[in-house]
């Protein structure tokens, strides 16, 4: 049943008022990244069946992932990891009833941008 005296006022805030806060947006990327990765990990286990099938689907498969599209995507499978790991040690600390004040966590969601970033740049550069 509706409540009558709730007038005209919308059912939940509006997304033309609504400001997204870093932490929503941290942990959605959170959730983007996850299935990315499996993607990812789907493009690796297809270049290993390739290695193992013959050396012309291996040759295909090595082309795909190692064009300038294959190397991209690659990279940002490297960043996603690195984010999601970053993430989900965020969230244990959450688990364990710490850090959940504001300012608190929105440093950490700042480390984990910066954190994911820094180690990809990194493995890059070490690899």
């Amino acid at each position: 049943m509706a409540d009558v005296n709730r007038g005209d006022r919308p059912l939940s805030p509006h997304l033309s008022i609504y400001r997204p806060q870093l932490t929503s947006i941290t942990s959605i990327l959170t959730r983007i990244t996850g299935n990315a990765l499996l993607l990812a990990a789907l493009l690796t286990v297809w270049w290993f069946l390739a290695a193992a099938t013959s050396p012309e689907y291996f040759a295909t498969a090595d082309a795909v992932i190692t064009s300038f599209l294959g190397d991209l995507v690659m990279f940002a499978s490297l960043w996603a990891l690195w984010y999601h790991t970053l993430a989900g040690i965020r969230h244990l600390i959450w688990d364990n009833a710490m850090g959940l004040e504001l300012p608190i966590a929105e440093k950490l969601g700042w480390a984990v941008v910066a954190g994911s970033a820094l180690l990809t740049i990194v493995t890059v550069i070490i690899i």
